[in-house]
């Protein structure tokens, strides 16, 4: 057993020490060629998707809901059935206004006939004017009387259909706010019950808050980017729609509402997703670039170079060189991206794995500005100010006064000239102890 035990301790070692084996010897750098890339300036914002219009379905016709053959998340057709009421009231009403235009036409007919005997009587001079006048009366109110008859039962031939609730538009049922056998009212009774929403998802809308610095390179009609938690591995194209006029403070940060409008054809993007947009304010094709990570500052030339098998010395005059040629131009105002001369397609520059990109020219001119000011603060002496003294009243408290400045003011000096000091102490071994003041 004990046998076995240092065996599988020999194994569990061995393999310990080969996992760090593999550790060790992962690339830290990778050669990426200076290509020309195509070059994307974005605007970040985050937004919610949402319906362009949400339709909120009703009923004219009041009462039980007797079907619904309808559920949330249903596709329909415009003027399909969604809901059916109770119809038995508009029937009747319907039956009522169908017998009162038969009795308007019938007494049309007897009037009719009437005003044809009176027409006869009267030419033979039987009947007086008045009666005859009484005659065309009768035939107009029964004429009237059949209009009304008529638009009644249109009326109510309307209500009947009422109760039969169809889609307005092609879409997706979002919300169902009414099941089966709720007693719903009508909109002309508190406004009217709501039964379900709907809205069209072919095309849906992002309302993105933009900030402030950023909004004035935004427009309508720029391209944009969205990606959602839900597909991380894929990105929806969109068009900015319109721009809000309103501000919106949040947490003391102003922002502008941006309107997206997105093509949807699978309805993959629900309404509620939270989206990540990035807006297209600036594109750049085919500029000669190099990854985000593989831009360093001057004090990393020796290991870059390195990396990459050249010379650091002759790498430092080439940068050199470059930045010489460059002053000129960034004097005189000129922000077009300058590539140096190892920024040429086919070189290699190393990186650190980041999947960024920018331009060469105005990575490294900010790079070089940074590293000036590095050297000019490393180069300048690190003397602190002398504090004042307040010298004291008498002769004695005054010479002490003079001894402490004295003393500080030599300590100030002796840091100043320390460097130096070290530099020459294996050239003058005998010298003063003191050499810093040399």
């Amino acid at each position: 057993m004990k046998g076995l035990f240092r065996a599988g301790r020999v194994v569990i070692l061995v393999s310990g020490a080969a996992a760090c084996q593999k550790a060790q010897t992962a690339p830290l750098y990778e050669a990426v060629p200076v290509a020309r890339r195509d070059i994307v300036v974005t605007a970040s914002a985050s937004g919610v998707v949402q319906p362009i219009l949400t339709f909120i379905v009703k009923s004219k016709a009041w009462g039980e809901i007797i079907e619904m053959p309808v559920q949330t998340g249903d596709e329909v057709r415009k003027g399909q059935l969604l809901a059916r009421i109770d119809p038995r009231i508009p029937q009747q009403n319907l039956a009522q206004a169908q017998a009162a235009l038969d009795k308007a036409r019938a007494q049309l007919e007897t009037a009719t006939a009437q005003l044809k005997r009176s027409e006869a009587l009267y030419r033979s001079q039987s009947i007086s004017e008045t009666e005859y006048e009484s005659s065309n009366l009768a035939h107009a109110t029964a004429s009237a009387a059949v209009v009304n008859a008529e638009a009644g039962l249109q009326t109510a031939k309307d209500a009947m259909e009422d109760t039969q609730v169809r889609a307005p538009i092609t879409g997706s049922i979002l919300e169902l706010d009414a099941v089966l056998r709720t007693v719903i009212s009508s909109p002309t009774l508190g406004g009217g019950t709501v039964i379900l929403k709907m809205a069209n998802l072919d095309t849906v809308q992002d309302s993105a808050m933009v900030a402030e610095t950023d909004i004035g390179r935004v427009q309508p009609g720029l391209p944009v980017t969205i990606t959602v938690d839900a597909f991380p591995n894929r990105s929806f194209d969109g068009t900015v729609l319109k721009i809000g006029p309103q501000a919106q403070i949040m947490q003391n940060v102003t922002s502008f509402p941006v309107f997206v409008n997105i093509p949807n054809p699978g309805h993959l993007l629900k309404p509620g997703m939270n989206t990540e947009v990035r807006i297209h304010t600036g594109r750049r094709d085919g500029v000669l670039a190099v990854p985000y990570a593989a831009l360093r500052t001057p004090r990393d030339v020796a290991s870059g170079a390195a990396v990459l098998g050249l010379d650091p010395q002759l790498v430092e005059q080439q940068i050199a060189a470059a930045t010489a040629a460059a002053a000129p131009q960034r004097r005189a105002g000129d922000s077009t991206a300058h590539p140096t001369h190892s920024e040429r397609p086919g070189d290699h520059a190393p990186t650190g794995g980041d999947s960024r990109s920018g331009t060469a020219g105005d990575s490294q001119d900010a790079e070089r500005r940074r590293a000036d000011r590095c050297r000019a603060s490393a180069a300048r002496p690190s003397v602190r100010p002398i504090a004042a003294f307040r010298w004291g009243r008498g002769g004695r408290g005054r010479r002490r006064g003079r001894e402490r400045l004295a003393g500080r003011i030599w300590k100030q000096l002796y840091r100043v000239r320390a460097p130096r000091r070290q530099r020459h102490r294996g050239a003058d071994q005998d010298g003063p102890v003191r050499s810093g003041l040399r």
